[in-house]
């Protein structure tokens, strides 16, 4: 008999990224498509390298947190010898601050989101949700995580991310520019890529703020075809 592959979801942090509810929402589709899925609500778990050898798969959803140094070595030691990684929004893209070798592991950082005018606010999530466009980037529309996926706009939070040239951008955001903002011009930055790194993949998707916008039907679909491109 075939062994089932083995999924590791990782979650935490901060609560308003709703990590249980989108992790739970991604669990019956892995199951449905062969893996045994085990929860962890903290990072120790990477620690352990007898565990972490038997993961075709880590899902990691764990915002502005922190991790310790044999976690991560943990951790990119599996990507390395061919565990996959993916997530979407903080939980990837913004889970250790204080960690310059995760953020080589992972290529792309979190810097900002837009807000809606000043006397718009009211000091609710809401405050940073902006109408922009996801483009598939022309030259990859064959990528099997984006293909048959035209443009599409969202509501939610648009991620301003540093990342670098090592990283296979499958679709790109604008980020205008408006009279009361800083920057001085519109720019283009990455909201889904992925990465190579020794044996593994990394899977990244900024979009993914809650449940809500995962729910969103290109979305979701990105999600889900890039968890089974990154896993082993």
């Amino acid at each position: 008999m075939t062994q089932n592959k083995q999924a590791l979801i990782v979650r935490g942090g901060w609560d308003g990224h709703e990590p249980v509810q989108t992790t739970d929402s991604v669990i019956p589709f892995l199951q449905g498509e062969g893996f045994e899925v085990r929860v962890e609500e903290g990072t120790a778990v990477y620690a352990d390298a007898e565990i972490m050898a038997a993961v075709d798969l880590v899902v990691q959803v764990n915002t502005m947190n922190t991790i310790a140094e044999a976690e991560l070595s943990g951790l990119i030691a599996a990507v390395v010898a061919g565990t996959g990684l993916a997530g979407w929004h903080g939980g990837i893209a913004d889970s250790y601050r204080n960690s310059a070798d995760y953020l080589q592991l992972i290529g792309g950082q979190f810097a900002h989101h837009a807000a809606v005018p000043k006397e718009e606010r009211t000091g609710e999530q809401s405050d940073h949700y902006l109408d922009f466009t996801v483009n598939i980037v022309p030259e990859r529309r064959d990528h099997p995580i984006v293909s048959g996926i035209e443009d599409f706009r969202l509501h939610t939070e648009q991620y301003w991310v540093l990342s670098d040239a090592y990283n296979d951008v499958l679709a790109t955001t604008e980020i205008v520019h408006r009279d009361f903002d800083a920057w001085h011009h519109p720019f283009t930055t990455p909201v889904v890529w992925t990465r190579l790194w020794g044996a593994g993949r990394i899977f990244v998707c900024t979009a993914g703020h809650k449940l809500e916008v995962l729910d969103e039907s290109p979305v979701r679909t990105i999600i889900e075809r890039g968890l089974l491109w990154a896993s082993r």
